[in-house]
């Protein structure tokens, strides 16, 4: 089940979050796999996706806001965008647009940033926004501040919260075909300090003594490696990373109050659609091509309807047969 853990080292500012998303992200990948318009992932696209969504699940889990956080990776490679949507109740969904040729191993430059013009941007989209009201947008480019590419999703996403949340964070990120994993370690903001999650904390020693606090955490959660994040249960992974520090941890969020995959789209939503075209044009399209087939853009799920399920659909409930197995 996937579950997500937030602690905090006590007597220190740091606070830390480890997710892992099984359950979750192998049904967002078992749906991309299932349509038969544009198969699976390639294996590298699958892996920064699945770090994609992990990284938004540790944002999305930091920050006190109703609605959802929506990063998106955007450039000239063969990835044309990725996206992960992940909502405060830690709802989820993930997709990207793959238009070109993806080699196994190939990196985050060659697959997003081919030509230095990729792009990363995070929004908070507010559930009830009102009238006027404009979602709140950070856009970094995918290149350090010395202007070289970066190499991987940790590596942007922690150049994104530098740069334009001004808060020091270590991220560590995995994904294979089983899980999407991943460890945040923050150094909590100063009072006064504008974050996303518009928080602050007020403290006396929030000079090199706490500096020297946060770095001597972030180095411990470095040497994580990609198999023991994979592999390993949450618990393992803490006592064995933080094993001399005072952790806190709090309840694991996990079930019906965990990550958790979801899509807006539906067979209902499709049926509506499809009676919105009006009953002509929908007969056309099945001499056409035999059935109706509408995919879902975002996570994949396709939708078909033959014949008799659009006859269904243009002929008033009264004047309808049983469906079969149906009991009267």
């Amino acid at each position: 089940m996937s579950e997500l853990h937030k602690f905090i080292f006590d007597g220190l500012p740091v606070r830390g979050q480890l997710v892992r998303l099984t359950d979750a992200w192998q049904e967002l990948l078992r749906r991309r796999a299932a349509n038969t318009q544009t198969g699976a992932y390639p294996p590298a696209v699958a892996e920064m996706l699945g770090e994609m969504t992990a990284a938004a699940v540790l944002m999305q889990g930091n920050i006190k806001f109703d609605g959802a956080l929506v990063m998106q990776i955007f450039g000239d490679g063969p990835v044309k965008v990725a996206v992960a949507e992940v909502h405060n109740d830690l709802r989820l969904r993930a997709t990207a647009t793959v238009v070109g040729a993806v080699s196994p191993g190939m990196q985050l430059p060659e697959m997003v940033n081919a030509h230095g013009k990729g792009r990363c941007a995070i929004t908070l989209d507010p559930r009830n926004r009102q009238e006027g009201q404009q979602p709140y947008q950070g856009v970094v480019p995918l290149v350090g501040e010395s202007g070289a590419p970066l190499m991987d999703l940790a590596a942007v996403v922690e150049h994104y919260m530098r740069q334009s949340e001004q808060l020091d964070t270590t991220l560590v990120l995995a994904a294979d075909e089983q899980v999407a994993a991943g460890l945040l370690i923050q150094r909590l903001p100063v009072q006064g300090q504008d974050n996303l999650s518009q928080s602050s904390v007020a403290r006396e020693d929030a000079g090199e003594v706490a500096e020297d606090d946060y770095q001597r955490i972030a180095i411990l959660a470095k040497s994580l490696k990609r198999e023991e994040l994979l592999g390993l249960d949450a618990d393992t992974i803490l006592r064995r990373l933080f094993w001399e520090e005072n952790l806190m941890r709090f309840e694991p969020l996990a079930g019906a109050q965990g990550p958790r995959f979801a899509c807006s789209c539906s067979r209902s939503r499709v049926a509506a659609m499809l009676k919105g075209l009006g009953q002509d044009e929908a007969e056309d399209i099945l001499k056409e091509q035999g059935q109706i087939e509408v995919g879902c853009d975002f996570c994949g799920q396709q939708e078909r309807f033959d014949a008799v399920d659009v006859g269904r659909l243009f002929t008033p409930a009264a004047q309808q047969s049983p469906e079969p197995g149906s009991v009267q």
